[in-house]
């Protein structure tokens, strides 16, 4: 990942102490602008983190901004630790401890148990893994300070993840090793990070392009589900509000896809609905 731009920060001259706080990485495109524009919306001061989208996140807090919304954005690379720890010192510094914290940044590359390079799986691991995990024992050491002060402490670290995890195949598969760590850590960080913090994931299903993928095939593959239907981001977005929102709720896992996970596949959903578009052609008299 490239070093990111100098974080920018908030111009508000009385920001509003009650207001919650909630930290979204890699929210300046795609599922992470929807979810960054769900949780302003409904009134939570947004942290919009970037790697190297700094001109999209840019240009995400100016409409925001415009809009009355309040949200200030700031860089880092996932990879490395320090600047993750210095990102959320920052914020505590500026804004105090945070409600929530949605690991939402993630690195997706192809391939597979025969050709993948250690390297890049560890890369991954990084990102996808490690971070989330460093991101949620910071948010807890944040609590504590809530119990110094006398505020009762009460935060949600929401973990997104993919519906693979539920319905396996072998395509991306470093990829799918660091989806099915961080499931399996949403139960784990529950019971430790207890009871200051609270942690849930979610599982989309296909709700963008990837890689290589033509609109066509995104089309027909989202449609490969129970409802047969796509699954709109806003969903996805609403649905991690909800977890940030119901303090009832932790240890959780929620997918949201339309019932993608409950299709089992031989091959990742984008290379099956090739498959199956190539067939209809044949078939053609």
């Amino acid at each position: 990942m490239g070093q990111p731009q100098a974080p920018l920060t908030s111009t508000r001259k009385t920001p509003d102490p009650m207001q919650d706080s909630v930290l979204i990485t890699g929210g300046a495109q795609r599922l992470g602008r929807e979810l960054v524009l769900a949780f302003a919306r409904a009134g939570w001061h947004v942290w919009c983190h970037y790697g190297q989208s700094a001109d999209a996140a840019q240009a995400l807090q100016a409409d925001l901004r415009a809009q009355g919304l309040p949200i200030d954005v700031v860089g880092a690379d996932l990879s490395q630790e320090a600047q993750v720890l210095a990102m959320m010192a920052q914020i505590a510094q500026q804004r105090g401890p945070l409600r929530a914290l949605v690991n939402n940044a993630s690195l997706f590359e192809p391939d597979s148990g025969l050709d993948f390079d250690p390297v890049l799986m560890r890369q991954q691991m990084e990102v996808n893994v490690v971070a989330p995990l460093l991101l949620g024992r910071e948010l807890a050491r944040q609590q504590a300070q809530r119990i110094e002060t006398g505020d009762a402490p009460d935060a949600c670290l929401v973990h997104v993840l993919d519906q693979k995890v539920f319905n396996l195949n072998p395509d991306y598969f470093s990829y799918t090793m660091t989806k099915l760590a961080l499931e399996r850590s949403v139960d784990l960080q529950a019971q430790a990070l207890a009871p200051g913090v609270r942690v849930c994931g979610v599982a989309p299903g296909l709700i963008y392009p990837s890689g290589p993928q033509s609109q066509d095939n995104f089309d027909r593959a989202s449609r490969v589900n129970l409802l047969r239907r796509a699954t709109p981001p806003a969903d996805v977005a609403a649905t991690c509000l909800f977890l940030a929102q119901t303090r009832s709720i932790t240890g959780v896992t929620v997918c949201v896809d339309s019932g993608q996970h409950l299709v089992p596949l031989a091959r990742d959903v984008m290379f099956a609905a090739q498959t199956l578009s190539q067939e209809a052609q044949h078939a053609k008299p």
